[in-house]
């Protein structure tokens, strides 16, 4: 797939696609006249969603060209992700008539800048182009290959700015999809680090990788005891981009949960939709991806992530119900069930990423339970947080993103519910409240640092297309994330 940025020209342009607000569709200034009557005439009135198109001929043009408008609604409630939405609708409708180069006309809306519009658009191409198809032997790409944005000569180098910074993002979450989207028979806890590996050398990043001895050595019982069943060992995948080495002490610490796959261990899962628990280990995609883009884009900050990889697995070495184990941190935690796993091994993850990499604030993102879904849904993810200035900077880099958070409670009460008299701490703090609860486990272990917990379990996979987004993994969190780190700067 290629974007690039055109100066825009009606003579030279290819087939259009003009994004519109319900007022652009009363003062824009039209490339075409006829265009206005036409698409008039199909009563596109710049809705939300709204799509119209129109064949046209250009004065001196040697063939006929298509037009396609998208609407964006209101002008007064524009935002980043109806630009994405609406860029979408008229990609599809794009894609249905064959189209192969699609020129957007330059951005008039004054409501958000050029360069931000076009960063959001790029984005929405790239992931609404996306295909996880190495396994068909039949492939539907879509069908435009080719984007070029148009501007006008005063907003060129905004324009290549943030076509360039939109590319890497969506590169990026490309980059974590396929990571997810892969079988687990493929993707195993050493095929991970080997990905990382190899986006470590494309985007310059360090990556270091311990295997079950050097696991051992560091004290991780937890993240071991959840591993030991599979033949296939645990890897601690460390990536550091150090950007800042005149700051050392300033350190942002990302930690992702790893399950590259979960069968529940001795808790068994139940059978239906144990198939699609390879998608377990999204939130280690997504830091691999946000670091990635981090340093393409080599951003003047200390980031250091963190993947505890492992399968939870049955067999019998495999840790059981009614086991008290130990933890990095040196607090026990007694095993009410093998299917409360990922929480364990963040345990680790997170203790490592503080004492060892020296993180000053973390942030943890895990597929972590099936309460978030039913809390909210598959439209937002679940945030659980010590601090709360570090949870409106989340929040700045959700409106950039388009990827939704909600910040539940952490009342005293829940931490509660993680107590046990046979140990520290239980590994699942009852049905009630179960995402608080699970998030409050994994704050046990951050110390005094500002923390935040992301719940992606609701929001990693889309079970069909939807506007720029097609089935499958979606990548969340790298854009999230990426938009996050900048906020330090």
């Amino acid at each position: 797939m290629e974007v690039r940025a055109v100066k825009f020209s009606t003579e030279a342009a290819d087939d259009l696609l003009l994004m519109l607000t319900e007022e652009d569709c009363k003062e824009y200034a039209w490339p075409q006249p006829v265009l206005k009557q036409l698409l008039e005439a199909q009563g596109f009135t710049g809705k939300l969603g709204e799509t119209a198109s129109c064949v046209y001929l250009s004065e001196g043009a040697g063939r006929p060209r298509r037009a396609i408008a998208a609407g964006m609604g209101k002008a007064e409630e524009l935002t980043l992700e109806k630009v994405r939405r609406s860029f979408g609708a008229g990609l599809k409708e794009a894609a249905k008539q064959k189209i192969e180069t699609l020129t957007i006309a330059p951005w008039t809306c004054g409501r958000l800048s050029t360069g931000e519009a076009a960063r959001a658009v790029t984005e929405a191409f790239l992931l609404a182009s996306y295909r996880f198809d190495r396994y068909l032997a039949e492939k539907k790409p879509c069908s435009v290959r080719s984007l070029q944005i148009g501007f006008s000569p005063e907003h060129e180098k905004e324009v290549l700015s943030a076509l360039k910074l939109g590319q890497t993002l969506g590169e990026t979450t490309n980059l974590a999809r396929d990571l997810v989207n892969e079988p687990a028979n493929v993707m195993t806890p050493e095929r991970l680090a080997a990905e990382a590996k190899k986006a470590g050398e494309k985007y310059g990043f360090e990556v270091e990788v311990l295997a079950e001895d050097g696991i051992a050595a560091l004290g991780m019982e937890a993240f071991l005891a959840v591993g030991r069943a599979s033949v296939n060992g645990p890897r601690l995948i460390t990536m550091r981009y150090l950007g800042d080495p005149e700051q050392p002490d300033r350190v942002l610490g990302l930690v992702g949960k790893g399950l590259t796959f979960d069968s529940g261990g001795l808790s068994l899962k139940q059978a239906k939709g144990m198939e699609m628990m390879f998608f377990d280990m999204a939130g280690a995609a997504s830091v691999i991806g946000a670091i990635s883009a981090l340093a393409r884009e080599r951003l003047r900050l200390n980031v250091v992530a963190v993947v505890a990889a492992c399968e939870n697995l049955v067999s019998g070495r495999g840790y059981r119900p009614g086991d008290v184990i130990g933890t990095m941190a040196g607090k026990s935690v007694f095993v009410e069930t093998t299917d409360a796993e990922g929480r364990l091994t963040l345990a680790d993850a997170v203790h490592y990423t503080i004492t060892k990499e020296k993180a000053s604030l973390v942030v943890d993102v895990a597929t972590l339970t099936g309460a978030v879904i039913v809390a909210l849904g598959h439209a937002a993810t679940g945030v659980v947080t010590n601090d709360d200035e570090l949870y409106q900077r989340l929040e700045l880099a959700s409106a950039k993103s388009g990827e939704r958070v909600w910040r539940l409670p952490s009342f005293p009460e829940y931490r509660e519910q993680n107590k046990t008299p046979y140990a520290d701490l239980r590994n699942v703090g009852g049905r009630d409240a179960g995402t608080i609860t699970a998030g409050l486990f994994v704050g046990e272990f951050v110390q005094d640092r500002p923390w935040l917990h992301l719940d992606i379990a609701g929001t990693a996979f889309a079970e069909k297309d939807r506007e720029y987004m097609v089935q499958g993994a979606t990548g969340v969190g790298v854009r999230l994330l990426y938009h996050f780190a900048e906020t330090f700067l």
